[in-house]
C-alpha cells in the first residue's frame, strides 16, 4: 500500500486498535498448565461442557482416569486377534479341543476381562456421576454396566468349554 492509500493515524474506524496481539507463549503455557494433559497429548482448545436442548450436559467429565486408560486399546487388539481366530477356526470345522481354538480362546480371554473390567469402572464411575443430574442417563449407563457382566459370563463360558474340552 502507499502511503496515500493508508488509513489516517485519526481514523475513528480504528480507535481502540493499538493493542497488540496476545502473546502466543502465554496462551500455550495456559493450555500446559491444564492438568488434563499428559506428554504426548496434542494439544487441545478446551472449550465449556455443552449443554443439549434440555439444559443437561452433553457429559460429565472424567476426574479420576481409570489405571489401564492407556493400554486399553492394546488389550482389545489382543482379545479381538486371538477371537477372530478362534471363531474362525471353529467355522471352518475346528473342534473346540482343537489347539487352535483352544489357545486363541484361553489366551485373548485374559485381556478381554481386563478390557471388560476397565470398561466397566469407567462406565460404573459415570453412573454415580450421572445421578444427580439425570437418572435417566444414569440408569442407561448402569444397563450398559449389566450388559458388560452378561458378555463376561459369556465369554467364562466360552473359555471352560474350551478347556474343558
Amino acid at each position: 500500500m502507499s502511503e496515500d492509500q493508508r488509513a489516517p493515524k485519526g481514523d475513528p474506524a480504528l480507535a481502540g486498535h493499538d493493542e497488540e496481539a496476545p502473546d502466543a507463549g502465554e496462551l500455550l503455557r495456559e493450555v500446559l498448565l491444564d492438568e488434563r494433559y499428559e506428554p504426548g497429548m496434542r494439544l487441545l482448545d478446551r472449550q465449556e461442557v455443552p449443554l443439549a436442548d434440555d439444559g443437561l450436559p452433553a457429559f460429565v467429565p472424567e476426574h479420576a482416569p481409570t489405571p489401564l486408560r492407556s493400554s486399553y486399546i492394546y488389550l482389545s487388539v489382543v482379545a479381538l486377534i486371538c477371537g477372530t481366530t478362534a471363531i474362525s477356526a471353529l467355522e471352518l470345522g475346528a473342534r473346540w479341543s482343537d489347539p487352535i481354538v483352544k489357545v486363541p480362546v484361553i489366551v485373548g480371554s485374559i485381556p478381554l476381562f481386563i478390557a471388560m473390567g476397565e470398561a466397566a469402572l469407567r462406565i460404573a464411575r459415570s453412573v454415580r456421576a450421572w445421578w444427580p443430574i439425570s437418572r435417566g442417563r444414569a440408569l442407561f449407563r448402569a444397563t450398559w454396566v449389566a450388559t458388560i457382566g452378561a458378555l463376561a459370563l459369556i465369554v467364562l463360558a466360552a473359555v471352560i468349554a474350551a478347556i474343558g474340552a
